[in-house]
């Protein structure tokens, strides 16, 4: 139950980590901004954009971070049941020995009767 929710928590703080990256602006369009192109244009201004998302990306990849340890944590201590054939042929116990059969009389031989003319 703790490990399904921690990888719903996971897959939510990826998700989230990929959008944030991807609305960012990179490091070249600030040289683009200095020359005018069009930073008083955007939502939060000129630099509110910035801070904003990469806190929330900082706060997420802590999220992210915390997450992957705890489900390191989780399934190392964790004992499963074996689930590959090799796992469970070494779980097995020895087969005891099967008795030896009784030994079967010899068989016999007839010779089939010729038939009658």
């Amino acid at each position: 139950m703790l490990h399904s929710i921690l990888m719903v928590i996971h897959f939510f703080a990826a998700c989230a980590i990929i959008g944030l990256v991807l609305l960012q602006r990179g490091k070249g369009a600030d040289a683009g901004a200095g020359f005018g192109a069009g930073a008083s244009g955007t939502v939060f201004g000129a630099r509110g954009a910035g801070t904003a998302l990469s806190r929330a990306t900082a706060i997420l990849a802590a999220i992210f971070m915390m997450t992957s340890l705890s489900l390191t944590y989780v399934s190392a201590h964790t004992k499963a049941a074996p689930t590959s054939v090799l796992e469970r042929a070494g779980a097995m116990p020895e087969p005891k020995p099967a008795s030896p059969a009784p030994a079967s009389p010899a068989p016999t031989t007839t010779v089939p009767a010729a038939p009658a003319k």
